[in-house]
Formats: C-alpha cells, structure tokens, sequence
C-alpha cells in the first residue's frame, strides 16, 4: 500500500454507504482492516469520530467521515491506483455534478417515505409516501436514459456508479435476511420493467465488481 499507510474501515453489515466505500476501494485495489459495529451500538463509532455515521475511514490517525468524502479522500491520497474521477476537468465536474445531484435530491424521497412509514398508522401521510415513491419510480427512465451506449453511468467506472448503485440495486437485489425499513422502501418503491433493459443490466454489471 503506498506510503505505508494502515487504512482502518469501520462498518455496519447491509449499509448502503459502507458498500460505497467497499466498492471503490476495490477498484483501486486497496486493502482496509474491517471493524464491524453492529447497528444499534454506534459508541465506538463516536469515539472514533465524533458522530454516528458510517462509514469511518482512520488512515494512519487521520479520521474520515461521510462516504463520498472517504471516497474523495481515496482518490486524491492514492493518486497511483485506478482512479474514480475522470481527468478532464469538464467530465469530473460532470461526476460531482451527478454525485451531488443524487444525495440532495436523488436521496430524498426514499428517506422521506421511510420517515413517513417509521410513525405510527393513524399518522401516516400515505398520499404522500405514494407522491415520493412515483418519483422514486420516475428516476428508473433518468437512469435508463443515462445509460444508453453506456456500460456504466457517466461512461467509464466512476464515482457516480459507486455513489448510486448500493443505492438502486434493490430495484432488482435484495437479501431476504435484511430487516432494514430502508432498504424495504428502496424495494418497494422501484420496479424496473421491460423499459430499463440498461438499468438491469447496469445494476448486473456493477454488481460483479469486487469489494473490500
């Protein structure tokens, strides 16, 4: 590894931003020391970081939070492995741009819905959760069309195939054994049909690559 610097990954098993981190790491071939927490006991995490999210990247001391930024991180500080940001200055702002897009506005209906769903009955706002879940379904054309003559989102294997896919994969993935509420909305509410040929496709292809 260069430098000889020792990576240090804490996880939670399922994460969708976890398998981020794990994808990209793979790609440019770097190894991590795996700590798993489990999902209701986040005190290690806080004392890592200060805060309770994951993923958390320590390289050599130094600690990362948010798995973009890890992302971002891995990038610029192992500039001699595959990279994940094209080098053109137009097509990476291209990535960011897409990348940005799909946390602030991508991101929003599945954690809204799953808010919604996360009160009790009687206070449930369904024609609200409907509302978001056709937009959640409305995103697969977006996608789609993406992907036409593409292998992969943004053409090449990039940050924003590694941003979205843990993401859309449940719209044909999904471990019977996953308990998680989240993950149930991302199910429910995205239903390729024989309009996403790409997308399937798309989602088989990522899907085959390694992880750390």
């Amino acid at each position: 590894m260069e430098g000889g610097q020792v990576l240090t990954l804490y996880r939670v098993k399922l994460s969708t931003n976890v398998e981020r981190v794990a994808l990209a790491m793979a790609h440019k071939g770097l190894r991590a020391e795996s700590l798993y927490v489990p999902f209701e006991e986040r005190a290690e995490i806080r004392r890592v970081s200060g805060q309770d999210l994951v993923p958390v990247l320590v390289d050599d001391g130094k600690v990362v939070i948010d798995s973009m930024e890890i992302v971002r991180y891995l990038e610029e500080h192992f500039p001699n492995t595959p990279h994940l940001y094209p080098a053109e200055p137009a097509r990476k702002a291209d990535c960011l741009v897409f990348i940005d897009w799909f946390n602030r506005v991508w991101k929003r209906p599945p954690n809204e819905i799953t808010a919604e769903l996360e009160k009790p009955e009687a206070e449930r706002d369904l024609k609200r959760v409907e509302r978001l879940g056709k937009a959640m379904q409305d995103y697969l054309d977006l996608f789609e069309q993406m992907l036409d003559g593409r292998d992969y989102l943004l053409g090449e294997f990039s940050a924003a195939d590694v941003a979205a896919f843990p993401f859309l994969k449940y719209a044909t993935i999904r471990d019977p054994n996953d308990p998680h509420l989240f993950h149930d909305v991302l199910v429910r509410f995205q239903k390729p049909g024989r309009d996403h040929p790409r997308l399937v496709d798309w989602i088989k292809r990522v899907d085959a690559r390694p992880r750390v």
